[in-house]
């Protein structure tokens, strides 16, 4: 769930270049196959950081397709929000809270999109190759 603090670089681009390895060793038609497959599916990292800057909405939980913790990010924003116009100020006080509770949460994803996406599209590649 919080891939952004528990995902380690070297074993996320070793995992990439064993599968490159693998992809390499595919038939050419086998290869061809892969590759457009793959790219119909593969995420961009920049797309990612975008997406991400707008964090308090999860929408960049949406992009990769993680709809459950996409949702609840929405959630907990627009309830949020709802709190900051609550005419109490006890709401407006937990209005803030949650939204700085995301953006505490997301924002190590927002530094770290590039090795986010491409463990996904690790991941992807995997899924791929098994077929």
């Amino acid at each position: 769930m919080f891939e952004a603090f528990t995902l380690k670089t070297k074993k996320v681009e070793q995992t990439e270049e064993n599968l490159r390895s693998l992809v390499r060793q595919l038939s050419e038609a086998d290869r061809k196959e892969f590759y457009q497959d793959f790219s119909n599916r593969i995420k961009d990292p920049d797309t990612y950081a975008v997406l991400n800057f707008f964090f308090v909405t999860g929408l960049h939980h949406f992009y990769l397709k993680k709809y459950a913790r996409g949702s609840m990010n929405l959630f907990i924003f627009v309830f949020g929000i709802s709190l900051l116009f609550s005419a109490s100020t006890e709401g407006l006080g937990a209005g803030i809270f949650l939204i700085l509770f995301i953006i505490l949460i997301e924002l190590p994803a927002l530094f770290r999109s590039q090795i986010i996406v491409k463990d996904y599209n690790n991941r992807l590649t995997e899924r791929i190759l098994e077929k």
